[in-house]
This record gives C-alpha cells, structure tokens and sequence, in this order.
C-alpha cells in the first residue's frame, strides 16, 4: 500500500528523486566499501550482506541495497545551505547511513524479523552474536567518522534519542495501555532523530548557522514520523512483495504502531475487538491477523494515519520555509519529502 492510497501523493515526478538517490550511492558507497573492508571478515561478509552488496556466499545479489534516503537527505540540505559535496558534507552522509545500518542490524533482531529487503535478515543468516557485533562496529566507525569535529555531538544525539525510542518500542508491546503522545513520542525518536540529525548535518557541514540548521532539523524530524506513519501502515496494509516483509508481523508481535494504538484508544466496538485480540494468549495466525488489520481500519486508525501524514508534511515544509534554502535546494528536499510520503515499500 503506498502513501498515496492513505490520502496522499507526491509533487515531484520520480525522474529527479532517483537522480538524487543515485548520486547519494555513488559518493557514500565508496566510503562504505572502505569501512566494510575494514571489517574482521566474518564480520566483513555480515555488514555487506546487510547492505545489499552480495549474497550470503558473497556472491552478486538479486535484490538491491537501500533507497540512501539519509545521505540523499544529507547531501541536498547541503546543497540547500549553498554548500556542496566537500569532505566533511561526505563524511556526515556516510556517518549517517552507517548509523541507520546499525540500527536495523540491532532492530531485526530485537524484533525477531525473519526478512529485509526482500531475503533473510542478517541475523537469521549468520546469528544473533556476529549481527549484533557487525551493528556495533558500524555505529563505531560512524562515530569515529565525525570525531574532532562540532557535528559530532549532532550525531550522538541522535542515536542516544534513537536507543530511547526503541527502548519504548519494545516496552509499548507488554503495557497494557500507550497513549498516542507516547507512540508519537516513540516514533520521533526512533525515526525523525536520525532523519532530523541527518538534515541538521548536512546543513552545518556546509555552514548553516543555528536558526537555519534548526530549520533543516525539523524538517527532517517531522519528515520522520512521517516516514514512520507510513512504515506503520505499510506494515498492516502493505503487500509483501513490494515491502519484502510478510504483512502482519507486526501485529503478530502485538506492537503498538501509530494505527493500532489510535484504534486501542479508539473507545470503538472494532477497538474493543481488537484490544481482546491483543489481550489473547493464543499466537496470531494468518486468519487473526487479517482480522486485527481489519479491526485497525475499521476502528480509523487507516483514516488517521492519512491525516497525520497531511500534517506532517505540512510541518515539514513550514520549518524548511524557516531554514530558508535555496530554490533549487528547496525542490531537492520537497522531492525527497514527496518520496518518503509517496512509496509502497
């Protein structure tokens, strides 16, 4: 299910957003490749089946890496703050993605998730102990990527903002009752963090003051939880062949995404349902699974979730106004903006 079914769709034509994703992997890959390589190599072959760059024997794979929506954030608010691709604007791009790349090294095994990006997930390869330690060693080489400078604080910010968030994630699956406060709270750190950190790097690498880089910050923030609004969605609506995620697991799982916790709180006949499903001891099978999906929609948690993805959006553009870009930086960004809020996968 794509953005555009909850409501919403994209501005900019998909031409120009895949320009700027395809420059983001060709300047941040090299750097990557340099990191991986410094990799003990059992640890080497981990981190680059993770990425997408061979399959578990090494070998060229069939599905691609990741979208580098992050350091395409990075290297546009750059352009946007009238700066271009220098050293220290390349350096916070890879320190970001290395840092995104830990985070779902770490979040698929905390969440059990058997697959990502269309084949096994790391862990489910190789094991929980080297998946565990490659992540570790990406967060590492981040931080090291950064050291010395005024934006290494920016960056550790935001991963200490993102290990709150999923702390709260994986305590949310045990309570009893979330607010929507706290799912919203939850998502800003687990995903608007390292989005808003990554527009916040960029801009200062290439000179922003502090009322402009805090512009580009909130942009990126509020662009997360949108991403996250539809991450959530595509996890109970999506379809698996376009997602590389089998539907429902995180229902299975009973996590509160944003449409299940406004369902919860609902006070609905269809909330109701669903909170005595979640309430159950028995384990999700196909069947209740579809039916808690339904339940979610019904109870208009679909209907919300299109709603906060307006308003987002509509944040998102008002702190990038602040910032004050530049015109060809400001479409950049409205471009990408437009992908995160427009996608099926």
């Amino acid at each position: 299910m794509s953005a555009d079914r909850l409501g919403l769709s994209g501005s900019a034509g998909a031409r120009p957003v895949a320009r700027l994703l395809d420059e983001a992997r060709e300047v941040v890959t090299p750097v990557l490749r340099g990191v991986v390589d410094g990799l003990p190599g059992p640890l080497r072959r981990v981190a680059g089946y993770h990425i997408g760059w061979w399959d578990a024997a090494g070998r060229p794979p069939a599905a691609g890496s990741g979208k580098a929506i992050r350091p395409a954030l990075v290297l546009a608010c750059a352009r946007a703050a009238g700066g271009g691709v220098t050293p220290a604007v390349l350096d916070a791009a890879a320190a970001v993605e290395l840092v995104h790349d830990f985070s779902l090294l770490h979040d698929d095994v905390m969440d059990r998730d058997l697959t990502r990006r269309h084949r096994p997930s790391a862990w489910s390869v190789f094991g929980v102990d080297r998946a565990v330690l490659t992540g570790d060693m990406l967060l590492a080489a981040a931080v090291r990527r950064l050291c010395g400078t005024e934006l290494a604080p920016v960056l550790a910010d935001a991963v200490l903002e993102l290990g709150a968030g999923q702390c709260a994630d994986l305590a949310f699956e045990d309570a009893a009752e979330v607010s929507l406060a706290e799912c919203l709270a939850m998502a800003e750190g687990k995903t608007g963090a390292v989005l808003g950190a990554a527009c916040e790097l960029g801009a200062r690498a290439a000179g922003a003051g502090a009322r402009a880089a805090g512009g580009y910050r909130a942009f990126g923030r509020h662009l997360g939880v949108a991403f996250q609004v539809v991450d959530d969605a595509l996890s109970l609506w999506g379809d698996p062949l376009r997602t590389g995620k089998p539907a429902g697991n995180d229902l299975a799982a009973r996590k509160k995404s944003l449409p299940v916790a406004v369902a919860l709180l609902s006070g609905t006949a269809a909330g109701r349902e669903l909170a005595r499903l979640f309430a159950g001891a028995e384990e999700f099978d196909a069947a209740a699974t579809a039916r808690a999906a339904l339940l979610v929609e019904r109870a208009g948690g679909r209907a919300w979730a299109a709603a906060e993805l307006g308003r987002r959006v509509g944040a998102a553009l008002a702190a990038l106004e602040v910032a004050g870009p530049t015109v060809a930086g400001s479409a950049e960004l409205r471009a990408i903006a437009a992908l995160v809020t427009d996608r099926d996968n």
